[in-house]
């Protein structure tokens, strides 16, 4: 039977607003590129998959100033070849420092509150398992998301970050709850799920844009409304 709730923060309960696509394309524009947002959509998700998969490797909070700015570059750079444009050094450059002098403003997706009641009002555990190096609670709190959190655990309360074992154990001490009746819901196949399935929570892929390559025996939901459904499927085959 399940009992929690679990979720990524970025890029499955928290978003920017107006979405980086449109930046992309702006700032494409400033540079005399033209390039429609909707060029970046599936850019973007390819090019998260690169920095989450660096990210864990080692933490950019722990590496040089210049290992960080290779990894930015390299993300960069995959998004313009994603979304068709060729990433020249020069345009990753300036691409980057626009980015540095563009302030997102971090907002949830239009699903989280109300999936997130239906949720709490059945009395299930929620959570968040977030890699940030940084307190995130003013953050959950400007966002009205500390009222339904039970448990929040991050990589750098815990010192480890996803996909290892230790960051969702951590979280499951705080919940007191065995590893099969919880559920873990993030956008990252390598990171999110196969993490969350290594200490035998019920891991649950969303993909919001349908890009994701994850194999077809992952369970995934498109919006978080799906989890619901979930919940109640007892013969839902968990991987």
């Amino acid at each position: 039977m399940i009992k929690a709730v679990f979720f990524d923060l970025y890029q499955t309960l928290v978003g920017y607003t107006p979405p980086r696509e449109e930046w992309e394309s702006k700032m494409l524009d400033s540079l005399g590129i033209k390039a429609p947002p909707s060029a970046f959509t599936r850019a973007f998700t390819t090019a998260d998959e690169y920095f989450y998969t660096e990210n864990a490797k080692r933490p950019l909070s722990r590496r040089t100033k210049e290992e960080v700015t290779e990894v930015y570059f390299k993300h960069q750079s995959i998004v313009l070849r994603e979304g068709g444009i060729q990433p020249e050094p020069d345009l990753v450059r300036q691409m980057l420092l626009r980015w540095r002098d563009t302030k997102l403003k971090q907002t949830l997706f239009d699903d989280v509150i109300p999936a997130m009641t239906e949720l709490k009002r059945r009395e299930l555990k929620l959570g968040v398992i977030s890699n940030v190096d940084r307190d995130i609670k003013p953050l959950l709190d400007e966002l009205d998301l500390t009222p339904f959190l039970s448990i929040v655990v991050t990589s750098q309360e815990t010192g480890f970050t996803k996909p290892h074992p230790e960051i969702f154990l951590e979280a499951l001490r705080q919940a007191d709850l065995p590893a099969d009746e919880v559920i873990f819901v993030g956008d990252q196949y390598q990171i999110d799920v196969l993490g969350a399935s290594a200490v035998g929570m019920r891991a649950v892929l969303l993909d919001r844009g349908g890009f994701s390559e994850a194999p077809p025996e992952c369970v995934r939901v498109k919006n978080l409304y799906q989890l619901n459904a979930l919940v109640d499927q007892e013969a839902v085959r968990w991987k």
